[in-house]
């Protein structure tokens, strides 16, 4: 049996919505959303109410309260977005994204439990530069607009110092403010 991917073209009529950058994208309780175009961000929040990344995701992704469970559940713009709203009874169609889904989630988990700090921010800027990277002359440039908060809400500590630290050391260059290129040695 040939699993079929979801393509705007084969369904016309499912609802594709625009966001701007840092907008809040709604949710449906049932069905999934896929990213055509940009970036989001999901996350929840702690019962202290500390925020609580869940994942980036980009173009080609499909996510929704029904892969996560988590609640509440927030899906905010990291970019210019556009998405395509599936509804739950097409779902099966898009197996393939939804795989990809639990693999890198999965991945982003064992990332932000690893031990050593230093070695977790440096796992999350591989995994960001391999989901949004670009080439570029210095490295890889990890093509999603990040603050030091963002960067310590995704890794469940403060990354200002050990931030500064890898830019010291040249493993890191930040010289345009919230993108990080990320040295091609590593």
């Amino acid at each position: 049996m040939t699993l079929l991917t979801y393509t705007p073209a084969l369904y016309p009529n499912l609802r594709q919505q625009t966001f701007t950058c840092r907008q809040l994208v709604p949710m449906p309780f049932n069905g999934l959303l896929r990213i055509e175009r940009g970036a989001v961000r999901t996350m929840t929040w702690s019962e202290q109410g500390t925020p609580i990344t869940l994942g980036y995701w980009g173009v080609g992704d499909v996510l929704g309260h029904s892969l996560s469970g988590v609640q509440p559940y927030q899906i905010e713009s990291k970019t210019h977005v556009e998405v395509s709203y599936i509804p739950q009874n097409l779902c099966y169609q898009s197996l393939d994204e939804i795989f990809r889904h639990l693999q890198e989630t999965q991945e982003f988990f064992c990332i932000v439990r690893s031990e050593c700090l230093r070695d977790r921010l440096l796992q999350l800027l591989a995994w960001l530069a391999k989901k949004f990277g670009r080439e570029v002359a210095q490295g890889v440039l990890i093509d999603l607009r990040l603050t030091h908060q963002e960067i310590s809400e995704a890794m469940g500590i403060t990354v200002t110092r050990l931030m500064c630290r890898l830019e010291e050391e040249g493993i890191i260059d930040r010289t345009r403010p919230q993108y990080i290129v990320l040295n091609s040695r590593l």
